[in-house]
């Protein structure tokens, strides 16, 4: 099980060197993104993660994801994503595992502004 130590806008790290971030192959006027500056270590407090398995995590159309701890609440995070209607919504979550990363498509888990 997996505990929350780092938190920035970009990243989530936790005690098991394993890493939460999304990924946007970007191009000009587009910005996709799950947001997780708003998120707090106590937001985290007593939760432990299994990121092993795809269980940890829920898409939420039109919002973002929930982090699905093995014990108490999910921790909810929004995603962001803007373009001229022209560029792909694609996007990803990607888990670093300390020996591999694992890719899940949550295209559908922003709010898009076009």
């Amino acid at each position: 099980m997996a505990k929350v130590v780092y938190i920035d806008r970009d990243v989530i790290r936790f005690n098991d060197r394993s890493e939460l971030s999304s990924d946007h192959n970007q191009d000009c006027c587009e910005h996709h993104y799950l947001d997780f500056s708003n998120l707090t270590f106590s937001d985290f407090e007593g939760l432990d993660f299994d990121l092993s398995t795809p269980d940890f995590f829920e898409r939420v159309p039109d919002y973002g994801i929930r982090l699905i701890p093995v014990n108490g609440f999910p921790v909810s995070v929004p995603g962001y994503g803007s373009n001229n209607g022209y560029y792909s919504h694609k996007l990803a979550l990607v888990v670093e595992l300390p020996n591999k990363t694992l890719r899940y498509d949550i295209t559908e888990c922003q709010e898009v502004n076009e």
